[in-house]
């Protein structure tokens, strides 16, 4: 079965695939069509001819060949066959009771006794006598057009004219025909794909356009769209397509423009809000803080309310400082620009990380020697301890956290910093949107107080921000936190490349 798969995907394996080649290989075939057609009929045509001339000589010869052969059974000095008039070659036999009895050729003016095979005398016994031309072939002389007739004598006579030279000029105009269409096909193989090539320039300019449109990041953005396609003539398949795909980029642009719009206005919402509300929670907690610090006696339920208004107040705070981190972000806001031991910040967060998590076990990984990235120090310090934090709020007891930070050299500079985990991991329904804001994971990676839901988001945008990349690969018993960071990061970075498997 696979044998007969094969041969059935041969040909169309090899059958053109673009349009370019389809449109030059069918041009070529219909010429090749046509040319075999035209050479076919020419060479029919010439052969049939010059048989009919042949014919033509037969008849005018007769039978004066074959009939002066029965002077040979008395040759004398004037009773000899009659070649007079006789083209070179002329064949001449004649049958008497069925049976052969003389055959010759004249060469020279002279007649040559030609030797008959019992399969020649057969082949000249069973010639039918209606003075009409038929193909014969003697082993002595090859093939021959001949024609039988009645003698006067009750015998047959068979005049005959070699067919060599009519095959000879058929075999030259083959010959002709295949060099001259030969090289026709090549010509117009050439100049057929130059002109195909450049009758679907207007093509390959909308192939380009919507190449360019497929390869902008339309996630999210403001997206430059592409100039139009000026390919546009409606009497015209390519300008019919060209000017659909104008009107279809015209309404993607202005779709897009909306909703950067409205990324815009939400992002500016959440920046006021943010910076509003940062007053009001400070206001609320600072005074929930001076409520519990009155010597006075409080009741017992008055001090719990305070002290859930101030956690509560703690977390907005936390929360509205998130928010305006990402909106910022988001707006594009330079960050610092200077070298950050990154080794330290890596320690610093494991300590931390280790007295909020005494039930995990806690593993670092460093190079001897100090690794030093360009950026923002207090921003990275951010990503480090969300990464811990995130491993250590959605891990249970006992799970093992591994840092390793790597330094690799190359074309470029690059950091590598991985927080691996073997805990329960998460969820796969989860992944594709693990870094997006406020994402929540099922009771395997439940929310604990004091979680925004932002901290993986602040991650991705602070990685963004420094020009590199994060992905995440987990499975249950192993989930990985990967973040790469070049030597120099990049104020206005594109997205970070996420990946999750």
């Amino acid at each position: 079965m696979s044998l007969l798969s094969s041969l059935a995907r041969a040909p169309r394996a090899a059958l053109p695939r673009t349009l370019r080649a389809r449109l030059t290989a069918g041009l070529v075939v219909l010429l090749a069509v046509a040319s075999l057609a035209v050479g076919l009929t020419t060479v029919l045509a010439l052969e049939g001819f010059l048989v009919r001339r042949v014919d033509q000589q037969l008849t005018a010869a007769g039978g004066r060949f074959p009939a002066s052969l029965e002077h040979g059974e008395r040759p004398d000095a004037d009773n000899r066959p009659d070649t007079r008039g006789q083209s070179a070659y002329t064949f001449g036999a004649r049958l008497k009771g069925g049976e052969a009895t003389q055959a010759a050729v004249v060469r020279d003016n002279t007649d040559a006794h030609v030797p008959l095979t019992d399969a020649d005398r057969r082949a000249l016994a069973a010639l039918p006598v209606d003075e009409r031309g038929h193909d014969i072939r003697l082993s002595a002389v090859g093939a021959y057009r001949v024609v039988a007739v009645r003698g006067d004598d009750g015998d047959i006579l068979i005049t005959g004219l070699p067919l060599r030279p009519v095959e000879e000029t058929v075999h030259r105009v083959e010959l002709v025909e295949a060099v001259v269409f030969g090289s026709a096909l090549a010509v117009t193989g050439v100049a057929g794909a130059l002109w195909v090539r450049l009758s679907l320039r207007p093509l390959r300019r909308v192939t380009a356009t919507a190449a360019g449109v497929a390869r902008l990041p339309l996630a999210s953005g403001e997206v430059a769209m592409p100039a139009p396609v000026p390919d546009t003539d409606p009497r015209t398949e390519v300008g019919q397509v060209g000017a659909a795909l104008n009107r279809m980029l015209g309404h993607v642009g202005d779709a897009l423009a909306r909703r950067h719009a409205g990324e815009e206005r939400l992002r500016q919402f959440a920046a006021d809000a943010s910076h509003e509300l940062r007053t009001p929670v400070a206001t609320v907690r600072g005074h929930a803080e001076l409520a519990l610090r009155h010597p006075g006696p409080v009741p017992p339920e008055v001090r719990h309310a305070l002290e859930r208004i101030q956690s509560e107040s703690e977390r907005m705070s936390t929360l509205v400082d998130d928010l305006l981190l990402l909106a910022r972000l988001d707006a594009g806001r330079p960050l610092a620009r200077k070298p950050v031991d990154l080794t330290r910040l890596v320690l610093d967060a494991a300590g931390d990380a280790r007295a909020a998590g005494p039930g995990h076990r806690w593993t670092l990984e460093l190079p001897e020697e100090p690794v030093t990235v360009t950026g923002d120090e207090h921003r990275l310090q951010q990503v480090v301890a969300n990464l811990l934090a995130n491993a250590r709020t959605h891990t249970p007891p006992g799970t093992e956290v591994a840092v390793r930070l790597v330094a690799r050299t190359g074309r470029t500079e690059l950091t590598e910093l991985t927080v691996t985990d073997d805990g329960p991991g998460i969820p796969e329904a989860l992944l594709p949107e693990v870094f997006e804001r406020f994402a929540r994971a099922d009771h395997s990676r439940s929310r604990t107080a004091g979680n925004t839901g932002l901290g993986l988001a602040i991650v991705r945008a602070v990685v963004a921000a420094h020009g590199g990349t994060i992905e995440v690969a987990s499975r249950p018993g192993r989930t990985v936190f990967r973040v790469v960071l070049p030597d120099t990061g990049a104020a206005e970075a594109d997205p970070p490349i996420v990946t999750q498997a």
